[in-house]
């Protein structure tokens, strides 16, 4: 296996930031090498190194002889004038590149609403990014470097680019490095991983998941020593205490090395957390379609949507770009009518909403971060513990320095960070999220999720990040040929099912009207629902009634161990038993009002 690029002693520096610090790192034949790292600690740079795109400050990158290399770069440097075919192909003969597979599977798959002889600079953001993609996928490269390549791709998209890239060359052969922010995707392109931080990088065996393992295991080798070297630096301390008339007598050697010690102590890392803020209450009812159809003149984006959203639900949202998504979140929160139908929200429901494009964060670019969490409550009740909102704004990874900072001037993981903060500091009880993921590394993504896990309201999440997806929801639905479908089997089954209406609507010009009677046709086992009941109606009820069990199930236990924990208190102690007792007066709140839905909820059902 022989090196294709070396990089030997690299250094690097921006104003202000170092990325980089003598680091001799190579890549070889063969490999598939993911890169990751925090928003700014230099992944880019260094992919801009590797391609020559800019120059070290000190050391060298050389390439073996006679290579070729790609690169995907975050910003493309297309001309506005030229047509998407040449942009991808070049000057190559249509009857050259139309009679290779390859590139023709390449410009299907990804440009198959662009117009072929258009000029590029009439495309969306989103277009461009895929003519760009498919100009690189379509050379012949010995090297592919690629920054964000999944960025502007839906969940389908996405899994054909991993597929392409695991066949694009025979094993032991070709090279990639990848900066990406899809955990997923490294787990299954990618062999190995280098990790940039504090101006080194860190090489890693295996996908993301061996990463983090690995990483997991530094760190608490890490943390052994560190807990020896603390050990040894009190014993020096303690030695150092006894006076200056004690300490003129002592060596100087032993002096020095406390001394080291102290100068050795690590700084402190940030500190990037968000334990569960408050939320308002939730009432019994969230949110309900019947018989919803949206879309706009001309053009219907879904139909005949019936969906039953209770508190607490979690739920994941699928769909190829362009097919609705954002859309049904406006019919969702009021903000687009339906064409058909209703959608009823419950009286209580607050909602967060976090758009994809960020767009209240873009009406206050001229703010300063400081004055944009002074305009929210000045404390928050956080674990039993009052909390100012620039401690949480700490706690999401920002500096006091970068207080002042003005919105326009942050990047795009802070200000996607900011907009969560402030979407939380409102205090929802219903969490609506369009690509939250979107410009946050995977150390942010995975602070993100633990938030969300703890998320205490109805969450509705749109996004094509499947890791995040699949972590953070309980039941997925996707919206296929117009429909809203439940998905069990998470991303998997949704792309077997948008494959199969890909392979219908190819076949017969009748493919919807034959899904939708396939998917309205009588399951086994609903004999026993009332006539009034659709086979939708019945699975959004039915499904609703199995989650309300389980919560009941959950709950069952929870008044018992409560009287048990008050019966330990101290009876002197008459506010933390008023407290405790709120607490079972709560739970038994809870309980009644999930047994009267249950209740209603088998009654609708026709069960025993």
């Amino acid at each position: 296996m022989g090196i294709l690029i070396g990089c030997e002693h690299v250094s690097h520096e921006w104003p202000g930031k170092t990325v980089l610090v003598d680091q001799t790192i190579g890549i070889n034949e063969g490999q598939r090498i993911g890169i990751v790292g925090k928003n700014g600690d230099g992944k880019s740079t260094l992919l801009e190194l590797v391609a020559k795109r800019i120059q070290p400050d000190s050391g060298d990158v050389t390439y073996r002889n006679g290579i070729e290399v790609g690169v995907l770069a975050q910003e493309d440097s297309l001309s506005d004038d030229e047509s998407v075919e040449h942009a991808v192909v070049g000057d190559v003969p249509e009857y050259v590149w139309a009679s290779d597979p390859r590139v023709r599977s390449i410009i299907d798959e990804l440009l198959s609403d662009v117009d072929w002889r258009g000029a590029v600079g009439e495309l969306s953001g989103g277009q461009r990014r895929r003519v760009d993609l498919a100009r690189v996928l379509t050379g012949t490269w010995d090297v592919l470097l690629m920054d964000e390549p999944t960025n502007h791709l839906d969940v389908h998209a996405i899994t054909w680019l991993a597929n392409h890239l695991k066949r694009r060359w025979p094993s032991g052969h070709g090279a990639l490095l990848v900066v990406t922010h899809d955990r997923w995707f490294l787990d299954e392109v990618c062999e190995h991983m280098w990790e940039v931080h504090d101006g080194q990088i860190d090489p890693f065996e295996g996908g993301y998941s061996a990463y983090i393992q690995q990483r997991v295991e530094r760190e608490r080798q890490a943390a052994v020593a560190e807990e020896k070297r603390q050990n040894t630096l009190r014993k020096e301390l303690n030695w150092l205490a006894h006076g200056a008339k004690a300490r003129s007598s002592k060596p100087k050697f032993r002096i020095d090395a406390a001394m080291e010690l102290l100068a050795g102590d690590p700084p402190l890392r940030d500190t990037i957390e968000l334990k569960r803020l408050a939320v308002s209450r939730l009432g019994k009812q969230v949110m309900e379609f019947k018989n919803v159809s949206v879309g706009y003149p001309g053009k219907n984006v879904v139909h005949d949507v019936n969906w039953l959203i209770g508190p607490g639900d979690r739920y994941g949202i699928l769909g190829a770009n362009g097919v609705g998504k954002s859309t049904l979140l406006k019919a969702m929160t009021g903000k687009l009518l339906p064409t058909k139908g209703y959608v009823k929200i419950g009286k209580s429901v607050k909602f967060g909403i976090l758009s994809q494009h960020l767009d209240k964060l873009h009406e206050k670019d001229d703010w300063r971060v400081s004055e944009l969490i002074a305009s929210y409550k000045k404390y928050y009740m956080i674990d039993g513990k009052m909390q100012s909102a620039e401690q949480l704004l700490e706690r999401l990874g920002f500096s006091r320095r970068e207080f002042p900072t003005f919105i326009r001037d942050l990047s795009g993981g802070q200000r996607r960070r900011l907009s969560i903060l402030c979407v939380l500091l409102d205090e929802p009880n219903v969490l609506i999220l369009d690509e939250p993921g979107n410009d946050l590394d995977t150390d942010m993504l995975a602070v993100l999720e633990d938030l969300l896990d703890e998320w205490p309201g109805t969450l509705i999440l749109v996004s094509h990040d499947r890791y995040l997806m699949e972590r953070v929801t309980d039941d997925q639905f996707a919206i296929i040929d117009g429909e809203i479908r439940h998905v069990p089997g998470g991303t998997d089954e949704y792309l077997r099912l948008l494959n199969e209406s890909i392979q219908k609507r190819n076949s017969t010009p009748e493919t919807r009207g034959s899904m939708v009677a396939s998917d309205d046709a009588p399951d086994s086992g609903d004999s026993g629902a009332k006539p009034t009941l659709s086979n939708s109606e019945r699975r959004e009820l039915k499904k609703r009634y199995d989650s309300v069990t389980r919560r009941i199930d959950k709950l069952s236990g929870k008044p018992d161990q409560l009287r048990a924990e008050m019966s330990a208190m101290d009876p002197s102690d008459y506010a933390g038993l008023l407290d405790q007792q709120k607490k079972i007066d709560d739970v038994l709140s809870e309980i009644d009002e999930l047994e009267n839905e249950w209740l209603e909820l088998a009654e609708r059902l026709g069960l025993d």
